[in-house]
């Protein structure tokens, strides 16, 4: 558990960013919810090593700071069942004071996407006062990396490879499917709480494939990287304003997987396969970490933290400090988060077939 008090502070950064949120913050004043005194609780699904983790406890202490009152926020970490536990306690949850909120990512997405037995949350209950988008890194070992030929992985096909995964339907999905689509032989783990803990089977040698959310690869992975045991393999790219994918703004110089698929015989971007994945990755990665208030949440209290979240984004400094963190993403509140909450919840019939389908005959998992 991660719990944040603020502290004085020199108060020139937020008196500047209070100009340009004036609006925003006048609406939530007026509706007089002061928290002085209280303390928020934010359930994260997932163990502490991952990037949800990462994720809120960046923005944690930021929130306390613009919260009225300047409550404690306390980051409680809630793992199991890919991250379905958290979730479905917090759809137990109702509305009181505004001092229990939730962030989801895409593996909690994923699983009520699919119709995972286990789901017993609905999103449409939840009142969504932030959305960051994302990106992923997959990475090798140097000895295994090295049998690329450029952005061409068809090298990598007779290698045996071994990756802790959360969850077939989880965001795993996601690069377990690209993998696959690569013509590459990757045996799952399965049942690892956090993609954290996926890394560090990577670094004790356990593993010998790995990916991470942006989050967790800057702080996680780069290390090793710059040590020379990983080494980037591919990215899952970003969205252009049309929908097509290119390179991940945070890391411009790593290919993308559509590069990388385009490079390899054997994989195709068109068709069912490439279709699904798609379909998929915008729904995990564009919004795939959100800040959610309980069901029944009043007004005041999702104005409020609109606010909150709108005060820490106009930060003079929030650039730089989001970006050695979180990486170059929106951070989406108001009517732009609801949008994106939309993208991230929905995915056509043919790819949820095609993912079920591929789930019973790749895993032996039943969502029928």
């Amino acid at each position: 558990m991660s719990t944040f008090k603020t502290t004085p502070r020199v108060a020139a950064g937020l008196v500047a960013a209070a100009a340009a949120t004036f609006s925003v913050k006048a609406h939530a004043e007026s509706h007089a919810m002061d928290m002085a005194g209280k303390t928020v609780e934010w359930i994260i699904p997932f163990s502490e090593t991952g990037g949800s983790a990462k994720w809120a406890n960046f923005y944690a202490p930021l929130l306390s700071e613009a919260l009225p009152g300047q409550p404690t926020v306390v980051v409680k970490f809630m793992p199991g069942a890919g991250s379905t536990k958290g979730a479905n306690y917090f759809q137990s949850q109702t509305f009181e004071d505004g001092t229990t909120i939730f962030g989801s990512s895409g593996s909690t997405q994923f699983p009520f996407l699919l119709g995972d037995p286990r789901v017993k949350f609905d999103y449409a209950d939840w009142n969504v006062v932030l959305a960051s988008g994302t990106g992923g890194v997959a990475y090798l070992p140097p000895d295994l990396a090295e049998k690329m030929d450029g952005m061409d992985a068809s090298a990598l096909k007779e290698t045996d490879f071994i990756y802790g995964n959360q969850g077939a339907t989880r965001l795993d999905l996601v690069p377990t499917l690209a993998w696959e689509m690569l013509g590459l032989n990757v045996e799952s783990v399965m049942g690892i709480k956090g993609r954290g803990d996926g890394r560090l089977m990577f670094e004790r040698g356990e593993a010998n494939i790995d990916y991470q959310t942006s989050s967790s690869y800057l702080s996680g992975v780069t290390p090793l990287v710059e040590a020379g045991t990983a080494v980037p393999m591919m990215t899952w790219g970003a969205l252009d304003d049309d929908g097509n994918i290119v390179r991940d703004p945070t890391f411009p110089d790593i290919p993308t997987f559509k590069e990388v698929c385009e490079a390899t015989e054997g994989c195709e971007t068109s068709g069912e396969s490439w279709d699904a994945w798609k379909a998929f990755f915008i729904a995990g990665f564009p919004a795939q970490k959100m800040v959610f208030l309980p069901n029944g949440a009043s007004d005041a209290a999702i104005a409020t933290y609109t606010a909150a979240f709108e005060t820490i984004k106009a930060r003079p400094d929030f650039a730089a400090i989001s970006e050695k963190r979180l990486g170059k993403y929106p951070q989406m509140t108001g009517a732009p988060a609801k949008k994106a909450l939309d993208s991230a919840t929905k995915v056509t019939p043919e790819a949820k077939a095609f993912i079920v389908n591929w789930l019973q005959e790749r895993y032996g998992v039943s969502l029928n």
